[in-house]
């Protein structure tokens, strides 16, 4: 998608962190943005800051509460061109076994139900049009397994191959799709996944750090990987090897395994 100038672009988890970053670099190539949050105290913070920006509260999990966000961008914005899966809850770090059922669920109403009902108040409107794009966020915990990150491996897991699902479906119809794996980015989804109920181990209670990579680096790498059409989005090259590993690992055990003669 070439013609980001002009363009409308609704922004879900945009009033901080990576959110706030597209944002920020989507307005600074000519998009009019709608940032939506279920934060209203930081969005009413952070809207002004962003040229020509529109606010709306959204929480990712209410499908009703789309649809008014959805048609509260539209009035303003125009139809929507380029939709930005953000919106997102940091993991529990428990182990998966002891995990509680409830942390579980919050995860995955978030993580993975949340884009789901991003794609589906959009993805169709997209395509009927020809045109647009459909970012989603989902994290290198998505390409690799760590412990103590169950549920949210599972939802961004999931995230990148319903990602890699719609791409198949919405480039025939002039409709690009990326799926972002940021490592750790200095935002404040610690403080923030714990105002929506998570729980962590005491030691391991997440906050901003200052060892994460400055979030503004993944705004502009969004908006390149918009223009080129490109499906992944990386922030880490360090983590090649471990992905290598596990592409190495699957095709052995493809190269053990005989052709079927079905």
């Amino acid at each position: 998608m070439q013609d980001i100038a002009g363009s409308a672009a609704f922004i879900s988890g945009g009033a901080s962190g990576i959110g706030l970053s597209i944002g920020r670099a989507l307005a600074a190539a000519g998009a009019k943005v709608t940032l939506a949050d279920i934060d209203q105290a930081e969005l009413d913070r952070v809207v002004p800051t962003v040229p020509g920006a529109f606010g709306v509260r959204l929480d990712v999990r209410d499908r009703a509460n789309w649809q008014t966000a959805k048609a509260a961008a539209e009035a303003v914005n125009g139809p929507t061109d380029i939709v930005v899966n953000n919106a997102g809850i940091g993991p529990c770090q428990n182990p998966f076994a002891d995990m509680d059922p409830e942390d579980f669920d919050r995860v995955i109403s978030i993580n993975l139900t949340g884009v789901y009902n991003g794609i589906s108040a959009f993805a169709a409107d997209l395509r009927s049009r020809g045109r647009g794009h459909i970012v989603n966020t989902a994290s290198m915990a998505g390409l690799m397994a760590n412990m103590n990150l169950g549920g949210y491996t599972a939802a961004k897991f999931a995230v990148v191959g319903i990602s890699e699902v719609l791409l198949k479906e919405m480039e025939p119809h002039g409709v690009g799709v990326s799926v972002l794996c940021p490592g750790l980015i200095q935002t404040r989804l610690g403080e923030t996944s714990l105002a929506l109920g998570n729980k962590p181990r005491e030691r391991t209670v997440q906050s901003a750090s200052a060892a994460g990579l400055d979030a503004a680096m993944v705004g502009e790498r969004v908006v390149a990987a918009i223009r080129a059409g490109d499906l992944y989005i990386l922030t880490h090259g360090e983590y090649r090897p471990i992905i290598a590993k596990r592409s190495a690992l699957l095709l052995e055990a493809f190269d053990r395994t005989p052709a079927s003669t079905a």
